[in-house]
């Protein structure tokens, strides 16, 4: 935020000699960034290829690469509270060049599994790792540039989250068009290489003066209740019946063990989360915008592929070049979201960015076998404009609402919100797609033979691989009848995600603040929240 007319400039707290590297700082937090967002977008144009038999693959089922992916997510959400702990308490370089050694051993380790089980192991392995990479980035990046440039780095770094989309997807189908599927995970042992003497070299340590206690109760509640709620989820999907005991009993379960951790957290003298901190309704909002995208945005991440590659028939690197519009618009518009923030504030921005996301999402309700490339790519470069005017605004309000010392801590809340949400957008609309597919699909399966017909509606996937043993001839009409199903399910799905963005727009519209005193030129009136949230 710019300062006030008239009002005394700010005393530099960050050291001259980091000041002058900061930008080169930020070039290497990004890199380390770009290796976990890499790996997830890499993933999205394989699962296709990872859901075939062997040798092409590994004969993973839908619900099994929800949770190769899950794993990943739920392990590194559950655990960020005590990565950005030990970040502020040990050292936020500490931190980060544990976490990228870690991941980088989870990757050439998931590269060689031998079975879903296997990956699904090693993923959650990644998880922990990045654990400790994605929150220290942040609160590094908090603590080498002063508050007036913060916005600014903010943006950038929020653009390297499209950078690792863009390359992702095409790196991932060169690798799957010359290599086998656990290529896309080796590839990243060198950038995990360069990443470490890159961070050795450069980045400055720091750490929080007057750290607190770590939260074992509340960290491991946060774990137990995020797998109960989101295993149960995805048990219902695979069933197609959410009213099934053990499902009900997951849900219920993950539900009041995540009451308990708010319960906790609100009593314990050193807690993970500081709740009052949500009293405030930016910040609140804020998380919840970022909680709300990215549900809405990663479970149409997940069926996408599955519509390119399985109903479309394009490849794993078309599927990818295909998604390079979205990376482009978060790219081009992230690091210059500030400018728009300035002219006409975060309420006004964020509102409109919603929309355009739920705008993106809805019309994949209107896509069928034959929609045009260029309809398709449209869509995207919609999706990701409005993710670009949304992340970095979010994120600026959270991490500038807590002191500069507790860094790891915001960041923590930050991306715990961001992959808490995508991880339950991937169970829950996985699981509405599974139910929708498995519901359509069935009244199709009558020439299949009786003992593997439950296995041909798992997934479009499975119908597929049927309709293939079955020959050209009599599995020609349970191909079609397998991409009708799919693009039906698709529909619901994506109106569902829409709808959730559309709560995240009527969020942001009522609760974030709109222009500022500072943003036109006249002097903020002071008052405790205020002072509470610049401190």
């Amino acid at each position: 935020m710019p300062i006030p007319s008239g009002a005394p400039a700010a005393v530099p707290r960050v050291p001259e000699a980091i000041h002058r590297r900061r930008w080169w700082i930020l070039a290497v937090l990004m890199f380390s960034l770009l290796i976990v967002v890499l790996d997830n977008s890499i993933l999205n144009v394989a699962v296709k290829t990872i859901a075939s038999p062997a040798p092409t693959g590994i004969g993973a089922t839908q619900s099994e690469l929800e949770w190769a992916i899950n794993s990943y997510t739920l392990v590194f959400a559950g655990l960020l509270f005590t990565a950005g702990l030990l970040g502020d308490r040990i050292g936020r370089k500490k931190v980060l060049l544990a976490g990228i050694l870690v991941f980088g051993i989870g990757s050439a380790l998931a590269a060689f599994s031998a079975s879903p089980g296997e990956l699904i192991t090693w993923r959650a392995l990644m998880g922990f790792g990045a654990a400790f990479v994605m929150p220290a980035t942040l609160a590094v990046l908090m603590n080498v540039f002063e508050r007036d440039e913060q916005p600014k780095a903010i943006g950038i770094w929020a653009g390297s989250v499209g950078l690792g989309i863009a390359i992702g997807p095409i790196t991932g189908g060169l690798l799957l068009e010359h290599f086998w599927w656990g290529s896309i995970f080796l590839v990243n042992v060198p950038v995990v290489v360069i990443a470490l003497v890159a961070m050795a070299v450069l980045v400055p340590d720091s750490r929080d003066p007057k750290p607190g206690k770590v939260d074992p109760v509340g960290v491991a509640l946060s774990i137990v209740g995020l797998v109960l709620l989101v295993y149960g989820i995805i048990r219902g999907g695979e069933l197609a019946d959410f009213t099934d005991t053990t499902v009900l009993l997951s849900i219920v379960g993950g539900l009041l063990v995540l009451a308990g951790f708010v319960w906790h957290e609100k009593r314990s003298s050193h807690p993970a989360i500081d709740i009052t901190y949500f009293r405030e309704p930016a910040f609140s909002a804020a998380v919840a915008a970022i909680a709300l995208v990215f549900f809405a945005l990663m479970g149409v991440t997940f069926f996408s592929a599955f519509y390119l590659q399985s109903v479309r028939g394009y490849t794993a690197l078309e599927s990818g070049l295909l998604i390079v519009p979205l990376a482009a618009a978060q790219m081009i518009f992230a690091p210059r979201a500030r400018l728009v923030v300035d002219r006409f504030g975060a309420r006004a921005v964020c509102t409109v960015g919603m929309l355009l996301v739920a705008a993106g999402l809805a019309s994949f309700a209107l896509f069928d076998t034959g929609t045009p490339v260029w309809v398709m790519c449209l869509v995207f470069f919609v999706q990701g404009t409005g993710m670009a005017h949304i992340m970095p605004p979010v994120t600026v309000a959270v991490m500038q609402a807590l002191p500069r010392e507790k860094a790891g801590s915001g960041s923590a809340i930050n991306n715990t919100f961001r992959q808490v949400g995508g991880a339950l957008g991937i169970a829950v609309l996985g699981s509405v797609l599974s139910t929708v597919y498995r519901g359509d699909i069935e009244g199709h399966l009558g020439t299949v033979p009786a003992g593997i017909r439950d296995v041909a509606g798992e997934s479009i996937e499975a119908t597929l691989g049927v309709a293939e043993k079955l020959g050209p001839v009599a599995g020609k009409p349970l191909v079609a009848a397998a991409n009708d199903a799919f693009v039906g399910a698709m529909h619901v799905t994506a109106l569902g995600s829409a709808a959730v963005a559309l709560i995240g727009a009527v969020v942001v519209g009522l609760f974030l603040p709109g222009r500022t005193p500072a943003e036109t030129g006249a002097p903020a009136e002071a008052t405790p929240e205020k002072e509470k949230l610049a401190r």
